[in-house]
């Protein structure tokens, strides 16, 4: 298994440590339930050094990536960023991403570490033929994130960065901790947070800066299990789960991404576009389990002696104290109130389809 710069610090911080996409990661350093709570009430650290960091560059680039991509890249503003994913030939989708207009002509594209090699071998078949070079950094790159109300407070202090400027989806370079980064405010939690990037050799000095300064308002490190819990309450997708090659982006409800509109040719587009006129054979819908029991990948859902879907990610949602759920179902039974049944250890528990996200930060 590979492991990222910060590897011997979660050891020293005692972390469960397991595999994960082919890392070594932390699983946990305490209690996930109250990781989560800190999160939600301060602020955490995560490490996402296993993610991959894709750049792109050239007079082509933008409309390269235009041409690979679901999205529009050349729309973006430098200093911007949006959601995206790659497709396959027939809408599957390979990968969901975060692309940032660094400059004019390069951009960075951040995939998800079980498909770094996928969506680096298919960016650079499909930049072939363009005025535009790719070149992986993933290893080169170490990432951290530090998600949560207090994320502003703790960053400010350490950086040279406007943060009051930076919006939503935003990028700037500067120092942190007196490190050059790439300051990003995004994140896969659902609060307000940053992603900074930096070189790999400086992941540790990064993360013992943060983490004393997150430490001082009553956070500390989070690991994946946290992660996980808090993008479902978040109504997040994840790879895997979600998202997969038998997934268009339809399907999962996020169609607002697919840019029909744009002018490029890009891979997928006459698949996706049968999709959005036809309209898709299933839907991404949360659940709210009204019954006893815990919903998890894979479990089917019922309507009356008919199945409809499967469950793709459940929990017991610590912010909102139910057990709360995602799930494909037939477009007839997505609609908001529309009563199902969960198969959970043998027996059928109730469950309504709800809008997600479940949770939403108040300010």
């Amino acid at each position: 298994m590979k492991r990222t710069p910060l590897h011997a610090v979660h050891e020293g911080l005692g972390a469960r440590l397991v595999e994960f996409a082919g890392w070594h990661m932390p699983l946990q350093y305490g209690s996930i339930l109250a990781e989560v709570r800190t999160v939600r009430t301060a602020c955490g650290l995560f490490d996402l050094s296993h993610m991959g960091e894709l750049m792109v560059e050239g007079p082509d680039a933008g409309d390269a990536l235009a041409a690979a991509l679901v999205s529009n890249p050349p729309g973006l503003a430098v200093g911007r960023a949006h959601y995206s994913m790659i497709c396959a030939p027939d809408g599957g989708v390979l990968d969901d991403l975060i692309v940032y207009r660094l400059a004019e002509d390069r951009f960075m594209v951040v995939a998800n570490a079980a498909n770094a090699g996928v969506v680096s071998d298919a960016l650079a078949e499909r930049l072939a033929r363009s005025r535009a070079v790719l070149d992986d950094q993933s290893l080169a790159t170490g990432l951290v994130a530090i998600q949560g109300p207090r994320s502003v407070d703790v960053l400010d202090p350490l950086t040279d960065v406007d943060l009051a400027a930076l919006r939503y989806y935003g990028i700037a370079d500067g120092a942190v901790a007196g490190i050059a980064a790439h300051v990003a405010r995004t994140g896969y939690t659902g609060e307000d947070g940053f992603e900074v990037f930096v070189e790999t050799t400086r992941t540790g000095e990064l993360w013992d800066a943060l983490l004393d300064a997150i430490r001082a308002v009553g956070g500390g490190a989070i690991g994946l299990g946290a992660r996980d819990t808090l993008r479902l309450e978040a109504g997040m997708p994840l790879y895997g789960n979600e998202l997969d090659t038998t997934t268009t982006p339809y399907d999962a409800g996020l169609g607002r991404v697919v840019k029909l509109d744009k002018p490029a040719d890009f891979v997928g587009r006459a698949a996706l576009e049968r999709v959005a006129a036809d309209g898709p054979k299933r839907c991404l819908v949360g659940l709210v389990v009204d019954g006893r029991g815990i919903a998890r990948h894979g479990y089917p859902v019922h309507v009356g002696e008919r199945r409809t879907g499967v469950v793709t990610s459940g929990t017991q949602s610590p912010t909102l104290g139910v057990p709360i759920a995602m799930a494909y179902v037939a477009p007839s039974d997505a609609e908001e109130g529309t009563m199902v049944d969960i198969e959970i250890r043998d027996a059928r528990v109730p469950a309504r389809v709800v809008p997600l996200p479940f949770y939403r930060r108040s300010s």
